[in-house]
Protein backbone atom coordinates (compact mmCIF):
# COMPACT_ATOMS: atom_id res chain seq x y z
CA UNK A 1 0.00 0.00 0.00
CA UNK A 2 1.19 3.47 -0.06
CA UNK A 3 0.98 6.18 2.17
CA UNK A 4 -2.10 8.28 0.76
CA UNK A 5 -3.83 4.06 0.73
CA UNK A 6 -2.60 3.50 4.40
CA UNK A 7 -4.28 7.02 5.27
CA UNK A 8 -7.15 6.30 3.58
CA UNK A 9 -7.95 3.12 4.86
CA UNK A 10 -7.47 4.14 8.36
CA UNK A 11 -9.85 7.15 8.03
CA UNK A 12 -12.47 4.35 6.71
CA UNK A 13 -11.72 1.79 8.94
CA UNK A 14 -11.46 4.58 12.04
CA UNK A 15 -8.39 3.46 13.37
CA UNK A 16 -7.32 5.51 15.90
CA UNK A 17 -3.81 4.05 16.94
CA UNK A 18 -0.84 3.19 15.03
CA UNK A 19 1.74 0.56 16.44
CA UNK A 20 5.34 1.37 15.08
CA UNK A 21 6.43 -2.26 15.79
CA UNK A 22 10.41 -3.45 15.88
CA UNK A 23 12.32 -5.87 18.02
CA UNK A 24 15.40 -5.80 20.39
CA UNK A 25 18.48 -8.37 19.45
CA UNK A 26 17.07 -10.49 21.80
CA UNK A 27 13.44 -11.05 19.64
CA UNK A 28 11.19 -8.92 22.16
CA UNK A 29 8.35 -7.26 20.39
CA UNK A 30 8.65 -3.29 20.85
CA UNK A 31 6.36 -0.59 20.09
CA UNK A 32 6.28 3.21 19.50
CA UNK A 33 2.07 4.02 19.77
CA UNK A 34 0.82 7.41 17.72
CA UNK A 35 -2.69 8.99 17.20
CA UNK A 36 -4.33 9.60 14.13
CA UNK A 37 -3.21 13.32 14.15
CA UNK A 38 0.56 11.67 13.69
CA UNK A 39 0.10 9.20 11.07
CA UNK A 40 1.47 11.02 8.11
CA UNK A 41 4.24 11.76 10.07
CA UNK A 42 4.56 8.21 11.29
CA UNK A 43 4.30 6.89 7.48
CA UNK A 44 7.57 9.40 6.76
CA UNK A 45 9.54 7.60 9.23
CA UNK A 46 9.94 11.06 11.03
CA UNK A 47 9.01 9.36 14.27
CA UNK A 48 12.00 9.53 16.59
CA UNK A 49 12.30 6.86 19.73
CA UNK A 50 15.47 6.64 22.75
CA UNK A 51 17.62 3.74 21.84
CA UNK A 52 19.85 3.89 24.97
CA UNK A 53 16.62 2.40 26.59
CA UNK A 54 16.41 -0.84 24.31
CA UNK A 55 19.03 -3.53 25.63
CA UNK A 56 21.86 -3.88 22.97
CA UNK A 57 20.84 -0.95 20.65
CA UNK A 58 22.97 2.53 21.29
CA UNK A 59 24.37 4.52 23.77
CA UNK A 60 23.58 7.41 25.57
CA UNK A 61 25.45 9.49 23.85
CA UNK A 62 23.94 8.32 20.49
CA UNK A 63 20.76 7.73 21.33
CA UNK A 64 18.61 9.27 18.89
CA UNK A 65 16.72 6.63 16.55
CA UNK A 66 14.35 6.81 14.03
CA UNK A 67 11.49 3.75 12.79
CA UNK A 68 10.91 3.90 9.31
CA UNK A 69 7.92 1.68 8.37
CA UNK A 70 8.03 -0.97 5.84
CA UNK A 71 3.76 0.15 4.40
CA UNK A 72 3.97 -3.07 2.91
CA UNK A 73 3.46 -4.75 6.25
CA UNK A 74 0.49 -2.79 7.66
CA UNK A 75 -2.33 -4.19 9.24
CA UNK A 76 -5.73 -3.80 11.26
CA UNK A 77 -5.88 -5.81 14.55
CA UNK A 78 -9.03 -8.02 14.03
CA UNK A 79 -10.16 -6.89 17.68
CA UNK A 80 -11.59 -3.41 18.69
CA UNK A 81 -10.03 -1.59 21.38
CA UNK A 82 -13.54 -0.01 21.85
CA UNK A 83 -17.06 -0.34 20.06
CA UNK A 84 -15.80 2.87 17.95
CA UNK A 85 -12.19 2.90 17.18
CA UNK A 86 -9.26 0.29 16.28
CA UNK A 87 -5.64 0.20 16.19
CA UNK A 88 -3.28 -0.65 13.07
CA UNK A 89 0.88 -1.99 12.70
CA UNK A 90 3.22 -0.96 10.76
CA UNK A 91 6.78 -2.96 11.38
CA UNK A 92 9.66 -0.69 11.41
CA UNK A 93 13.44 -0.30 10.48
CA UNK A 94 15.44 0.89 13.00
CA UNK A 95 18.23 3.59 11.10
CA UNK A 96 19.62 6.83 12.09
CA UNK A 97 18.24 9.93 12.40
CA UNK A 98 20.44 10.85 8.97
CA UNK A 99 18.90 7.49 7.52
CA UNK A 100 21.78 5.22 7.59
CA UNK A 101 20.52 1.99 8.35
CA UNK A 102 21.65 1.19 12.17
CA UNK A 103 23.63 -1.77 12.64
CA UNK A 104 21.78 -2.61 15.93
CA UNK A 105 18.29 -3.66 14.06
CA UNK A 106 17.81 -7.49 13.63
CA UNK A 107 16.03 -6.92 10.86
CA UNK A 108 18.44 -4.95 8.78
CA UNK A 109 20.70 -7.93 9.79
CA UNK A 110 18.32 -10.27 7.80
CA UNK A 111 18.06 -7.86 5.39
CA UNK A 112 21.64 -7.80 4.29
CA UNK A 113 22.16 -11.28 4.08
CA UNK A 114 18.95 -11.80 2.42
CA UNK A 115 20.62 -9.17 -0.12
CA UNK A 116 23.47 -11.41 -0.29
CA UNK A 117 22.03 -13.98 -1.91
CA UNK A 118 20.15 -12.57 -3.83
CA UNK A 119 23.30 -11.21 -5.72
CA UNK A 120 23.73 -14.95 -6.11
CA UNK A 121 19.90 -15.10 -7.44
CA UNK A 122 18.34 -17.01 -4.40
CA UNK A 123 15.42 -16.24 -2.76
CA UNK A 124 15.20 -18.17 0.81
CA UNK A 125 11.95 -19.06 1.42
CA UNK A 126 11.11 -20.09 5.04
CA UNK A 127 8.15 -22.13 6.65
CA UNK A 128 7.78 -22.25 10.70
CA UNK A 129 6.54 -24.66 13.27
CA UNK A 130 6.08 -22.41 16.14
CA UNK A 131 5.15 -24.51 19.31
CA UNK A 132 3.85 -22.90 22.43
CA UNK A 133 1.82 -23.62 25.63
CA UNK A 134 -1.42 -22.59 27.44
CA UNK A 135 -0.97 -22.12 31.58
CA UNK A 136 -4.46 -21.09 33.51
CA UNK A 137 -3.71 -17.70 35.10
CA UNK A 138 -5.79 -16.72 38.09
CA UNK A 139 -8.04 -14.37 39.76
CA UNK A 140 -4.86 -11.93 40.00
CA UNK A 141 -3.99 -12.56 36.86
CA UNK A 142 -0.78 -14.38 38.32
CA UNK A 143 0.80 -17.12 35.54
CA UNK A 144 0.18 -20.69 37.33
CA UNK A 145 2.94 -23.23 37.03
CA UNK A 146 1.03 -25.88 35.61
CA UNK A 147 -0.96 -26.31 32.13
CA UNK A 148 -4.52 -26.17 30.75
CA UNK A 149 -5.08 -29.67 30.31
CA UNK A 150 -3.61 -32.89 29.92
CA UNK A 151 -4.23 -33.66 25.97
CA UNK A 152 -1.56 -34.96 23.70
CA UNK A 153 -0.96 -35.39 20.09
CA UNK A 154 -3.78 -34.32 18.46
CA UNK A 155 -6.23 -34.52 20.88
CA UNK A 156 -10.10 -33.41 20.70
CA UNK A 157 -11.99 -31.69 22.41
CA UNK A 158 -13.17 -31.87 25.92
CA UNK A 159 -9.93 -33.27 26.44
CA UNK A 160 -7.75 -30.52 24.88
CA UNK A 161 -8.69 -27.59 26.30
CA UNK A 162 -7.21 -25.34 24.40
CA UNK A 163 -9.11 -25.90 21.31
CA UNK A 164 -11.72 -22.19 21.31
CA UNK A 165 -8.14 -20.31 21.85
CA UNK A 166 -6.58 -22.13 19.06
CA UNK A 167 -9.71 -21.12 16.84
CA UNK A 168 -9.94 -17.56 17.85
CA UNK A 169 -5.85 -17.71 17.12
CA UNK A 170 -6.43 -18.78 13.27
CA UNK A 171 -9.44 -16.43 12.99
CA UNK A 172 -7.37 -13.93 13.54
CA UNK A 173 -4.09 -14.55 11.84
CA UNK A 174 -6.27 -15.06 8.71
CA UNK A 175 -7.85 -11.34 8.98
CA UNK A 176 -4.60 -9.85 9.22
CA UNK A 177 -3.56 -11.98 6.37
CA UNK A 178 -1.91 -15.29 7.16
CA UNK A 179 -2.51 -18.23 5.20
CA UNK A 180 -2.89 -20.72 8.40
CA UNK A 181 -2.41 -24.23 6.52
CA UNK A 182 -3.45 -26.46 10.18
CA UNK A 183 -3.07 -26.00 14.10
CA UNK A 184 -2.93 -28.94 16.69
CA UNK A 185 -2.50 -30.08 20.16
CA UNK A 186 1.24 -31.08 20.53
CA UNK A 187 2.70 -33.82 22.51
CA UNK A 188 3.31 -32.35 25.96
CA UNK A 189 -0.01 -31.12 28.18
CA UNK A 190 -0.89 -28.04 27.60
CA UNK A 191 1.20 -27.33 23.93
CA UNK A 192 -0.60 -26.59 20.68
CA UNK A 193 0.99 -25.68 17.49
CA UNK A 194 0.05 -23.49 14.65
CA UNK A 195 1.16 -23.85 10.86
CA UNK A 196 1.07 -20.95 8.06
CA UNK A 197 2.28 -21.08 4.86
CA UNK A 198 5.55 -20.47 3.64
CA UNK A 199 7.06 -16.91 2.55
CA UNK A 200 10.43 -15.29 2.11
CA UNK A 201 12.49 -14.94 5.13
CA UNK A 202 11.65 -11.53 5.62
CA UNK A 203 8.36 -11.66 5.18
CA UNK A 204 8.65 -15.09 7.18
CA UNK A 205 10.32 -13.04 10.18
CA UNK A 206 7.93 -10.63 10.43
CA UNK A 207 4.94 -13.00 10.16
CA UNK A 208 6.80 -14.80 13.85
CA UNK A 209 7.17 -11.74 15.44
CA UNK A 210 3.22 -11.34 14.73
CA UNK A 211 2.10 -14.34 15.41
CA UNK A 212 3.61 -14.57 18.95
CA UNK A 213 1.89 -11.04 19.61
CA UNK A 214 -1.85 -12.15 18.52
CA UNK A 215 -1.14 -15.79 20.22
CA UNK A 216 -0.10 -13.92 23.51
CA UNK A 217 -3.02 -11.42 23.23
CA UNK A 218 -5.65 -14.20 22.39
CA UNK A 219 -5.04 -16.36 25.16
CA UNK A 220 -5.02 -13.16 27.50
CA UNK A 221 -8.67 -12.59 26.03
CA UNK A 222 -9.45 -16.14 27.24
CA UNK A 223 -7.94 -15.90 30.98
CA UNK A 224 -4.60 -17.97 29.61
CA UNK A 225 -0.97 -17.15 29.15
CA UNK A 226 0.67 -18.40 26.03
CA UNK A 227 4.37 -18.79 26.62
CA UNK A 228 6.89 -19.91 24.27
CA UNK A 229 9.79 -20.64 26.63
CA UNK A 230 11.35 -23.80 25.32
CA UNK A 231 11.36 -26.17 27.99
CA UNK A 232 8.31 -24.87 30.56
CA UNK A 233 7.81 -28.30 32.56
CA UNK A 234 10.36 -31.24 33.15
CA UNK A 235 9.52 -34.68 32.06
CA UNK A 236 7.56 -33.48 29.03
CA UNK A 237 8.39 -32.64 25.50
CA UNK A 238 9.69 -28.97 24.83
CA UNK A 239 8.27 -26.53 22.62
CA UNK A 240 10.43 -25.87 19.10
CA UNK A 241 10.30 -24.15 15.70
CA UNK A 242 11.29 -26.53 13.86
CA UNK A 243 11.76 -24.25 10.33
CA UNK A 244 11.64 -25.85 7.17
CA UNK A 245 13.78 -23.66 4.13
CA UNK A 246 14.84 -23.98 0.73
CA UNK A 247 15.79 -21.90 -2.14
CA UNK A 248 14.52 -20.85 -4.92
CA UNK A 249 15.59 -19.03 -8.66
CA UNK A 250 12.34 -17.00 -9.60
CA UNK A 251 9.87 -19.87 -9.29
CA UNK A 252 11.98 -22.43 -9.47
CA UNK A 253 13.00 -24.87 -6.41
CA UNK A 254 17.00 -25.02 -6.77
CA UNK A 255 16.92 -27.91 -4.05
CA UNK A 256 15.28 -30.13 -6.39
CA UNK A 257 17.10 -32.36 -8.59
CA UNK A 258 15.00 -35.68 -10.69
CA UNK A 259 17.94 -37.41 -11.68
CA UNK A 260 20.24 -36.95 -8.30
CA UNK A 261 20.21 -39.73 -5.46
CA UNK A 262 17.24 -38.63 -3.02
CA UNK A 263 15.96 -36.14 -5.27
CA UNK A 264 18.19 -33.45 -3.73
CA UNK A 265 20.34 -31.15 -6.01
CA UNK A 266 23.86 -30.35 -4.62
CA UNK A 267 22.70 -27.01 -4.10
CA UNK A 268 20.23 -28.50 -1.53
CA UNK A 269 23.25 -31.14 0.35
CA UNK A 270 25.68 -27.97 -0.02
CA UNK A 271 23.00 -26.08 1.75
CA UNK A 272 23.25 -28.80 4.51
CA UNK A 273 26.15 -29.18 4.84
CA UNK A 274 26.46 -25.43 6.05
CA UNK A 275 24.15 -26.09 8.42
CA UNK A 276 25.74 -29.22 10.15
CA UNK A 277 28.95 -27.03 9.85
CA UNK A 278 27.67 -24.35 11.59
CA UNK A 279 25.46 -25.76 13.87
CA UNK A 280 27.20 -25.45 17.10
CA UNK A 281 28.07 -21.36 15.76
CA UNK A 282 24.41 -20.70 15.53
CA UNK A 283 22.98 -22.56 18.27
CA UNK A 284 23.25 -19.53 20.38
CA UNK A 285 20.95 -17.40 18.01
CA UNK A 286 18.28 -20.41 17.13
CA UNK A 287 18.02 -21.33 21.14
CA UNK A 288 18.73 -18.01 23.21
CA UNK A 289 17.79 -19.13 26.71
CA UNK A 290 19.27 -20.87 29.63
CA UNK A 291 15.88 -23.19 29.37
CA UNK A 292 16.65 -23.75 25.66
CA UNK A 293 19.02 -26.39 26.78
CA UNK A 294 16.60 -28.14 29.02
CA UNK A 295 14.81 -28.48 25.67
CA UNK A 296 17.77 -30.22 23.90
CA UNK A 297 18.15 -33.44 25.76
CA UNK A 298 17.67 -36.91 24.45
CA UNK A 299 14.29 -38.24 24.58
CA UNK A 300 12.16 -35.99 24.25
CA UNK A 301 11.83 -35.13 20.48
CA UNK A 302 14.87 -32.57 19.64
CA UNK A 303 17.96 -32.82 18.51
CA UNK A 304 21.24 -33.35 19.79
CA UNK A 305 23.72 -34.38 17.30
CA UNK A 306 24.69 -32.71 14.37
CA UNK A 307 23.65 -35.18 11.50
CA UNK A 308 21.00 -35.39 8.64
CA UNK A 309 18.47 -37.90 8.10
CA UNK A 310 15.66 -39.02 5.66
CA UNK A 311 13.34 -40.97 7.76
CA UNK A 312 13.84 -39.87 11.47
CA UNK A 313 13.30 -36.74 13.54
CA UNK A 314 16.70 -37.57 15.45
CA UNK A 315 19.05 -36.14 13.98
CA UNK A 316 19.80 -32.05 13.58
CA UNK A 317 18.53 -31.98 9.40
CA UNK A 318 15.67 -33.69 8.50
CA UNK A 319 14.51 -33.64 4.54
CA UNK A 320 10.72 -33.88 4.22
CA UNK A 321 9.30 -37.08 1.59
CA UNK A 322 8.10 -34.09 -0.32
CA UNK A 323 9.77 -33.47 -3.54
CA UNK A 324 8.91 -31.20 -6.65
CA UNK A 325 8.48 -27.44 -5.60
CA UNK A 326 8.11 -28.43 -2.14
CA UNK A 327 11.38 -29.86 -1.60
CA UNK A 328 13.18 -28.15 1.79
CA UNK A 329 15.29 -28.97 4.44
CA UNK A 330 13.95 -29.00 7.80
CA UNK A 331 16.34 -27.66 10.82
CA UNK A 332 14.70 -29.30 14.04
CA UNK A 333 17.04 -27.54 16.91
CA UNK A 334 15.57 -24.09 16.75
CA UNK A 335 13.19 -23.18 19.61
CA UNK A 336 10.29 -20.46 19.44
CA UNK A 337 12.37 -17.81 21.65
CA UNK A 338 14.56 -16.89 19.15
CA UNK A 339 14.60 -14.05 17.91
CA UNK A 340 13.18 -15.09 14.05
CA UNK A 341 15.65 -12.12 12.50
CA UNK A 342 18.66 -13.02 13.84
CA UNK A 343 17.76 -17.01 13.34
CA UNK A 344 16.95 -16.85 9.31
CA UNK A 345 20.37 -14.72 9.51
CA UNK A 346 22.93 -17.26 10.21
CA UNK A 347 20.86 -20.14 8.84
CA UNK A 348 20.81 -18.74 5.76
CA UNK A 349 24.53 -17.30 6.03
CA UNK A 350 25.69 -20.81 6.98
CA UNK A 351 23.99 -22.78 3.94
CA UNK A 352 25.22 -20.04 1.62
CA UNK A 353 28.97 -20.88 2.88
CA UNK A 354 28.13 -24.68 2.66
CA UNK A 355 27.09 -23.90 -1.26
CA UNK A 356 29.87 -21.46 -1.38
CA UNK A 357 33.03 -24.26 0.14
CA UNK A 358 30.40 -27.18 -1.62
CA UNK A 359 30.32 -28.36 1.65
CA UNK A 360 29.71 -32.28 1.65
CA UNK A 361 26.82 -33.23 4.35
CA UNK A 362 27.69 -36.82 4.32
CA UNK A 363 25.54 -39.52 3.89
CA UNK A 364 22.44 -39.49 5.42
CA UNK A 365 21.94 -40.89 9.10
CA UNK A 366 18.75 -43.24 8.84
CA UNK A 367 18.96 -44.59 12.69
CA UNK A 368 17.66 -42.99 16.05
CA UNK A 369 20.82 -41.68 16.59
CA UNK A 370 19.79 -41.32 20.08
CA UNK A 371 20.06 -45.39 20.66
CA UNK A 372 23.38 -45.34 18.96
CA UNK A 373 26.48 -46.76 20.94
CA UNK A 374 29.12 -43.58 21.45
CA UNK A 375 31.92 -45.74 19.33
CA UNK A 376 28.75 -45.73 16.20
CA UNK A 377 28.63 -42.29 16.50
CA UNK A 378 32.30 -41.67 16.37
CA UNK A 379 32.39 -43.79 13.35
CA UNK A 380 30.42 -42.09 11.75
CA UNK A 381 31.55 -38.64 13.14
CA UNK A 382 27.89 -37.50 14.71
CA UNK A 383 29.17 -35.14 16.97
CA UNK A 384 26.91 -33.17 19.66
CA UNK A 385 25.44 -29.78 19.57
CA UNK A 386 27.34 -27.51 22.83
CA UNK A 387 25.20 -28.55 26.25
CA UNK A 388 24.25 -25.17 27.39
CA UNK A 389 24.35 -21.73 26.89
CA UNK A 390 27.92 -20.69 27.67
CA UNK A 391 29.02 -23.32 25.34
CA UNK A 392 27.32 -22.39 22.82
CA UNK A 393 28.10 -18.89 22.74
CA UNK A 394 31.68 -19.98 23.06
CA UNK A 395 31.07 -21.42 19.74
CA UNK A 396 29.41 -18.73 18.00
CA UNK A 397 32.52 -16.23 18.72
CA UNK A 398 34.72 -18.96 17.32
CA UNK A 399 32.39 -18.68 14.16
CA UNK A 400 32.92 -16.50 11.44
CA UNK A 401 30.57 -16.94 9.47
CA UNK A 402 27.61 -16.47 12.14
CA UNK A 403 29.56 -13.52 13.48
CA UNK A 404 29.64 -12.41 10.39
CA UNK A 405 26.05 -12.41 9.66
CA UNK A 406 24.85 -10.99 12.83
CA UNK A 407 27.30 -7.37 12.24
CA UNK A 408 30.14 -6.36 14.74
CA UNK A 409 27.36 -4.25 16.82
CA UNK A 410 24.64 -6.93 17.51
CA UNK A 411 27.30 -9.89 17.75
CA UNK A 412 29.01 -7.84 20.68
CA UNK A 413 26.01 -6.73 22.76
CA UNK A 414 24.02 -10.01 22.05
CA UNK A 415 27.57 -12.19 23.73
CA UNK A 416 27.71 -9.98 26.93
CA UNK A 417 23.63 -10.24 27.59
CA UNK A 418 24.39 -14.01 27.57
CA UNK A 419 27.66 -13.87 28.91
CA UNK A 420 25.12 -11.51 31.84
CA UNK A 421 22.68 -14.10 31.87
CA UNK A 422 24.68 -16.94 32.33
CA UNK A 423 26.66 -15.68 35.32
CA UNK A 424 23.39 -14.73 36.48
CA UNK A 425 22.22 -17.95 36.37
CA UNK A 426 25.03 -19.90 38.06
CA UNK A 427 24.73 -17.80 40.90
CA UNK A 428 21.12 -18.50 41.81
CA UNK A 429 19.97 -21.80 44.44
CA UNK A 430 17.80 -23.73 42.34
CA UNK A 431 14.56 -25.68 44.21
CA UNK A 432 16.10 -28.25 42.58
CA UNK A 433 19.28 -28.58 44.41
CA UNK A 434 17.70 -27.28 47.77
CA UNK A 435 15.38 -30.59 47.21
CA UNK A 436 18.48 -32.95 46.40
CA UNK A 437 21.11 -31.82 48.88
CA UNK A 438 19.77 -29.98 51.95
CA UNK A 439 18.69 -32.33 54.11
CA UNK A 440 21.40 -34.87 52.93
CA UNK A 441 24.45 -32.76 53.98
Amino acid sequence: MTKAEILKTAEKENVRFLRLMFTDIHGVNKNVEVPHSQFAKALDGMILFDGSSIEGFSRIEESDMVLRPDLKTFRIFPWRESSSWRTARLICDVIHPDGRPFDGCPRTALKRVVQGASRLGYTMMVGPEAEFFLLEKTEKDHIAHATHDAAGYFDLIPVDRGEEVRRDVVIALERMGFEVEASHHEVAPGQHEIDFRYADAITTADNITTFRFVVRKVASSHGMHATFMPKPFYGVNGSGMHTHQSLFKKSINVFHSKTAPYQLSKTALYYMGGLLRHAKGFVAITNPLVNSYKRLVPGYEAPTNVAWSEENRSPLVRVPNRRGVGTRVELRVPDPSANPYLAFAVMLAAGLDGIEKKIDPGPPVNKNVCEMSLRERKRLKITELPGDLSSAVDAMEKDEVVMGALGEHIAKHYIAAKREVWREYLSQVHPWEVERYLSVY
